[in-house]
């Protein structure tokens, strides 16, 4: 599975924001961890945060728990090899966040790995709301990343099971090019709407350099910018 710019992005934005809003986050989870990556990129921003990340494909449980034990954070990162839809998580969370299988209805590949990080038969959308729903805490936050294309299904989904959209970012690969994914952060909301920041940003600029925006929040991460 490889590391892709999207994903770092998406990582280093929720750090940010915990350390921006000064969020007290003393337990998130990961649906979906992969290598590690995003758990990783939290702990690295958030003091003594505890963090359980699940992942259902073996090859890259295994390797999520060798990058965990390779970090400075291994203490605090708690990789579980299950899948998620199973699982009974023993407490309630501050933040889950996740990077889900992409597409439902798309073609899919022969290897059956890919398959299972990329396509989401074996998690659905609306079943990964249904985790996230059962297992956060009542004053809690989500966050998601998704392709752009599915905004609006997204947005439907979110409002079936009432939850709110607090923030919006939407992601160019370049000032010249379309939205790709799209980042939404939100919240449990049972009595009505709450209003919507929207956000974008574009990882490069009209000379195919690096944007100052993207400098600036990939720098912590990034060995050479």
């Amino acid at each position: 599975m490889k590391v892709t710019t999207d994903a770092c992005l998406f990582g280093a934005i929720q750090g940010l924001e915990a350390e921006n809003l000064n969020l007290k986050i003393e337990n998130a989870l990961d649906i979906g961890t992969g290598t590690g990556l995003l758990a990783l990129m939290f702990a690295q921003k958030v003091p003594d945060v505890q963090i359980d990340a699940i992942e259902i494909d073996t090859p890259a449980a295994e390797q999520a728990r060798e990058n965990i034990i390779a970090s400075p954070w291994k203490e605090r990162i708690h990789i579980i090899h299950a899948d998620a839809k199973e699982y009974r998580f023993s407490k309630k969370y501050d933040l889950i966040f996740s990077n889900p299988p992409f597409y439902e209805n798309d073609l899919k590949t022969e290897e059956e790995q890919k398959n299972t990080a990329r396509h989401s038969h074996h998690l659905k959308l609306e079943e990964l709301l249904v985790i996230i729903k059962n297992n956060l805490k009542p004053e809690g936050f989500f966050s998601l990343l998704l392709p752009y294309k599915r905004s609006d299904e997204i947005k439907k989904l979110l409002s079936k099971k009432e939850f709110a959209i607090l923030k919006m970012i939407l992601f160019r690969q370049s000032v010249n090019h379309d939205y790709f994914r799209i980042m939404l952060t939100g919240k449990n909301n049972p009595a009505g709407k709450e209003e919507i920041r929207i956000e974008e940003i574009a990882i490069l600029n009209d000379s195919e350099q690096y944007t100052p925006e993207f400098i600036r929040l990939l720098k912590d991460y990034y060995l050479y910018l």
